[in-house]
């Protein structure tokens, strides 16, 4: 029989300076203002004038609605929301007015928000994995969150690590028994992205495991969230019930939001083969979760079965998703992103993996490491966002041709660039950053 186990929870060793080492080498990137950051911060700055247009400040970015002779976001507003305090403390300017090389007052709002979220993300699996095997929490910690897609769009306009940190952090509340609060959270993930209903359904479901009485708590939690999102299609597009999705004004090759479920259908052989073994497909780039996934089945023989089953579903319902999507990638992306949601309940067996198999895991750790900062300083200066004979092609490139290389000329620019150093040299210190990060996470205690 399933049972809810309590909240295993411990400190990792290290854990401060992990974390700053980490949100170093994921945070530090200025990437240049992209359509996903029109769409919802020029939506914050409507809000707080009153109105849901984003005609002027938008300009003609590709991702917009458009109703009754107006532009709207396409996107759920819960980011836009969210960012309003952000928005306003470094008083983000119209969109027309950003810097198109990098702007210092995007990267305020998207580290106030993503970043936030993603650090969250990070602490959280840290101290479960510690709390679930002592002394795996450094390496799960450090594994997760640099050898994951999560980290390339921790420094973004994108809503997935902010829906991520939202819905795995409803989980949390609800393994520790704050139904209540995990339905707060849980119905804000989906006010962020309407995909996360899946997360709310599941969390939902476990919940119920504990009896009625927490599952009604949970469901008046999440109301708020759910009421949030009708109101706002309802100002905006006429109707609580209906969705951004069904107004867009440019269509994207292979995706139509009018037919299956938000354009996703059963999972096909391309969409397969795109999510895990293409150019940056999971195989390729963070084979670290073929031994979180292996974690699962551990972490369901130490016990914790109704967790270890949610998590698996969670995960495979968005990894699976993305396969079903005609487009995996989203446009130029540093991977599959629309899975991201799901990656920390896939993490939860990065600790038992560490306690059974140290060296193997250690292992698929680094190597994901290795090209999750390849992307991670990359991907957004890509031209076409394909990267030759997958990202260790180019990485290969770059080693053998330096300056020549496609990598060299497609690096992100660092805050570091405003203190002297050019973008290889910041790029340098990003990565050693990391490195420090992986090889103390996994250093023992001195015996005495």
């Amino acid at each position: 029989m399933l049972r809810p186990t309590a909240l295993p929870w411990g400190r990792p060793r290290r854990e401060l300076l992990l974390l700053v080492l980490v949100a170093f080498a994921a945070l530090s990137s200025i990437y240049v203002n992209s359509t996903q950051d029109l769409s919802h911060f020029c939506l914050s700055r409507a809000i707080v004038a009153g109105e849901l247009k984003i005609d002027e400040c938008a300009g003609n970015t590709v991702d917009r609605s458009f109703y009754n002779g107006h532009f709207f976001s396409n996107k759920a507003p819960g980011l836009s929301l969210i960012a309003i305090p952000a928005v306003e403390a470094v008083r983000l300017p119209t969109g027309s007015k950003w810097n198109a090389e990098a702007d210092l007052h995007l990267w305020g709002v998207r580290l106030l928000t993503n970043g936030v979220a993603f650090l969250v993300c990070v602490f959280l699996i840290g101290r479960i994995s510690e709390g679930i095997a002592p002394g795996t929490g450094a390496p799960a910690l450090v594994a997760f969150g640099l050898g994951t897609l999560i980290t390339a769009f921790a420094a973004t306009g994108f809503d997935h690590d902010l829906t991520a940190a939202l819905g795995f952090g409803g989980f949390v509340l609800a393994w520790a028994r704050r139904p209540g609060l995990a339905g707060l959270a849980a119905g804000a993930a989906y006010l962020v992205e309407y995909q996360a209903a899946a997360i709310v359904l599941l969390v939902g479901a476990y919940v119920v495991l504990r009896g009625l009485r927490p599952l009604g708590r949970y469901v008046a939690g999440v109301v708020p969230g759910v009421v949030l999102s009708g109101l706002y299609s309802w100002a905006a597009f006429g109707a609580p019930w209906h969705n951004p999705h069904s107004y867009e004004l440019n269509q994207f090759p292979g995706v139509n939001p009018h037919s299956g479920i938000l354009g996703i259908h059963f999972p096909s052989a391309h969409g397969l083969y795109l999510v895990f073994v293409h150019d940056r497909g999971l195989l390729v780039s963070s084979p670290i979760l073929v031994a979180a996934a292996a974690g699962l089945v551990l972490l369901w023989r130490r016990g914790f079965r109704a967790e270890a089953l949610l998590a698996a579903v969670v995960a495979a319902a968005f990894v699976l998703g993305d396969t079903g999507y005609g487009d995996p990638y989203g446009g130029i992306s540093a991977g599959p992103r629309y899975l991201i949601p799901g990656l920390p309940f896939l993490a939860l067996g990065l600790g038992p993996a560490f306690a059974r198999w140290r060296v193997p895991t250690a292992v698929l750790a680094g190597v994901s490491i290795v090209a999750g900062m390849a992307l991670t300083l990359t991907w957004a200066g890509s031209e076409n966002g394909h990267y030759r004979a997958t990202v260790w092609g180019e990485i290969v490139r770059f080693l053998t041709q330096g300056a020549g290389s496609r990598l060299y000329h497609e690096l992100t620019k660092n805050i570091l660039v405003w203190a002297g150093p050019n973008r290889l040299v910041a790029a340098a210190i990003v990565c050693a950053s990391a490195a420090a990060a992986f090889v103390l996470s996994l250093s023992r205690p001195e015996r005495r």
